[in-house]
This record gives structure tokens, sequence and C-alpha cells, in this order.
């Protein structure tokens, strides 16, 4: 009996197993919004259904209060094992509790070598130190740089400001140690794609005036979110529903990242949750004016704020903090930072975060060396070593990486 119960339980759970996946490809993989610009659309129908299946079956072991959502989703996608290179010798470490991989080239040089802090991205929900080995490895080999990974805390555990101090530390503790890495401490890039991104371009503020640690050289900003104020900008309207990142998904990880109740969904992306003085205080900067013409040209309408939302404001008002929204920053800390990459994907919805902030540090002096991707979407970067889910912009933006990295 227990035998047939334990048969009768399994093929209840292969049953439910295959009504989940047959619902997500019904659901979504004939109807994904895919842009005809975007080449291989059938990858991108497949990426958008493999996460939306992690997602569903994360929800399912949520409410049977197995695991979060979020950590369902880390541990499936650590599954997958990690490639070696014979060219690069890859360490573990920890740097106080804050987990890191060190990657180096094993060629050996007279003279020390560029160093790269990475951060991954993910929204601070997916993505980790395994998921973007592949990139980081590659990174480190093709611009012969030492490129340190760090492995922040998450949700649910970590929570903002909790990711954002490991970084902090992480960085202080690789800053102070270039010697023992071979790292020449003239040429220090902080990098990231996505919320990795944002992270970069906090620490290279907050560190302008920090004397006691060498200078960051440079910030590699791959599709990075900037701003957590103005959800009605020309990009929000236009991809909104593109793959991979969709508007449900993206303040899933801003509200679960920042510690603030989804309720306020509709509130914040009709920007109710603003008062006019601080549209008013902030619009030089975030203004859809300055987002160049040509990216307003795929069915953007302007859309004024609506009424403030009183409760929203009092309990996301530290989306003001430029720890959340970088692009707000102070003119006399924005013109001291260091110079800057930034890519930016033209189906991304926060494509025009990139935009805005590329003009901000253009205006104050700030070079920058910009890579915009026609076909990209937000996301693609990770497909760099995915076999034939690989798509070709994530190869451009490597390229434009370590042309970058070596013009240092």
């Amino acid at each position: 009996m227990i035998i047939l119960g334990l048969a009768v339980l399994s093929a209840a759970v292969c049953i439910f197993s295959l009504g989940v996946g047959l619902w997500v490809i019904c659901t979504h993989f004939l109807t994904a919004n895919i842009p005809a610009a975007i080449s291989h659309p059938v990858k991108l129908r497949v990426l958008h259904c493999i996460l939306l299946l992690l997602m569903t079956w994360g929800k399912i072991f949520e409410k049977l209060r197995i695991c979060s959502m979020p950590e369902f989703i880390r541990f499936m996608h650590d599954l997958k094992p990690l490639k070696t290179d014979p060219d690069i010798v890859v360490t573990d470490l920890h740097f106080g509790t804050v987990p890191v991989k060190l990657y180096q080239p094993k060629s050996s040089l007279c003279t020390p070598r560029p160093g790269i802090v990475f951060f991954h991205g993910g929204g601070g929900v997916m993505g980790s130190l395994k998921t973007h080995h592949g990139i980081c490895c590659c990174l480190s080999k093709e611009s012969d740089s030492v490129v340190l990974s760090v492995g922040y805390r998450q949700v649910p555990k970590g929570k903002f400001p909790g990711p954002l101090r490991d970084c902090i530390v992480a960085t202080t503790h690789f800053l102070k140690s270039l010697n023992a890495y071979g790292v020449d401490p003239t040429r220090v890039v902080l990098c990231g794609d996505s919320v990795g991104g944002s992270i970069a371009a906090v620490i290279c503020q907050q560190f302008v005036d920090r004397a006691d640690l060498p200078r960051i050289r440079a910030q590699i900003l791959i599709y990075s979110a900037f701003q957590a104020m103005d959800f009605q900008l020309p990009s929000f309207q236009q991809n909104a529903e593109v793959p991979l990142v969709q508007w449900s998904l993206l303040f899933y990880c801003f509200a679960s990242f920042l510690d603030f109740s989804p309720s306020w969904e509709d509130a914040i992306r009709k920007n109710a949750h603003l008062p006019a003085s601080v549209w008013e205080k902030y619009r030089k900067w975030l203004g859809p004016e300055n987002i160049p013409e040509r990216f307003k040209k795929r069915g953007y309408r302007p859309v004024p704020p609506a009424p403030l939302n009183e409760d929203a404001y009092l309990e996301t008002n530290l989306l003001l903090d430029p720890r959340c929204s970088p692009l707000i920053a102070e003119d006399h800390v924005i013109s001291r930072l260091p110079e800057a990459c930034i890519v930016s994907c033209e189906f991304d919805i926060i494509r025009d975060h990139s935009l805005l902030y590329k003009k901000r540090l253009e205006d104050l002096g700030v070079p920058v060396t910009w890579c915009h991707l026609e076909d990209g979407f937000h996301g693609v970067f990770n497909t760099l070593d995915m076999g034939w889910l690989h798509f070709p912009s994530s190869r451009k933006i490597m390229n434009v990486l370590v042309r970058f990295i070596k013009g240092l």
C-alpha cells in the first residue's frame, strides 16, 4: 500500500509539473511581445519561458512555505556547473563575511594589471557569483585584468542598504590589497550590469572623497538603474512588456530590494508617489526633454504625474536617497566622478536611465564612452556563455568592455 501510495503521489506530482509547464508555455511562449528588431526571437521566447517557469515554481514553493521565490530561483540557476578556463585561475575567498571570486590570468607580467571589481545584476532577487562566472572569466582573459566578483546579500535576507554595504566592504578590502593581487592602483575599474551597475555608480560617488584609498579610474555601467522616481519615461511606456524584464518583474525587484509594500505599485507607476515640489526640483535631470528625440518615436506620449498619494510618499520617499537614485546626486559629486563606459539596450524597460545618466555626466565634464545596442534587451549580456541561447549582442558588449579597459 505504501508503495502504491508513493506511486500515486509521484504520478500526481509529474502531472502537476507538466500542467505548470504547459500553462507557462501556452500562456507566454506564443504571446510574448518580441519586437521585430530583435534578432533570434525564438531564443528570447525560450529564455522568457524558462524565467517565468522558475518564477511560477518559486511562487508555489513560497505559498507552501518551503522557501521564498528568490531563493528557489537562485538555487535553480546555480545548479549549472561552472566552466573552467585553462588560462584563468579562479579563487574563492571571503572579505570579512562577504564571499568573492577572484579571477587572475595565469600568464606572468612584469607590470601590474588593471583591476576590475564586478557587481552582478539580478535586481537583488536573482543572479549570483555563479551566473556571472562566465562573464568574469572572459573579461579577465580578454582584457588581461584581475577581476573581483562580489557576492553581496540578496532578498529576502539582504535588503537595501545591506547589499550596498557588502559591496563597499569588498571594494575597500580589494583597494587596500592591490599589491597582493598584482593590480595597478591607477587602473581600478568598478563594473556591473543592471542593479550591479547601479551599485558601481553609487560606490564611485561615495568614494570621491576617500583620500585613504586609490582613486577609481573608471566605471562600467551595463543597462543599469540610476533612478527610482519617474516610471513614465519613454522606455517604460515602450518596453513595459518586452522580455526578459517586464514591468511586473521590475516592480517586484524594486519593492523587494528597497523593502516597501507592493501595494503601492499603481501609485508608483502613475508617479503619484512624489509631491510636485520634488518633480519640479529634479525635472532638470529627469525630464524627458533630456532624452534624444529618436528614442521617443515608438509610441511615447508625455504623462503628467497623478495627484500625490501621501501614504505612498511616506513609505517610499527613500527613493530620493542618492544611494537609490544616483542620478540625483549633487553636481559637486557627479563632476568628480571617473570616466564612464555606459551600455544601453533599445528594448530595455530602463533604457532611459542610461541616457539620462550619460547626459548628466557629460554636462558636468565627465568623459563617457557610450554603446547602444539597437537589438538589445535587458539581461542580454548573461547569454554570453549560454551556448545555443547566446545572442550576438552579448559579444558586442564584451568587445566594448575589453576595448575600454585596454584603453585606460
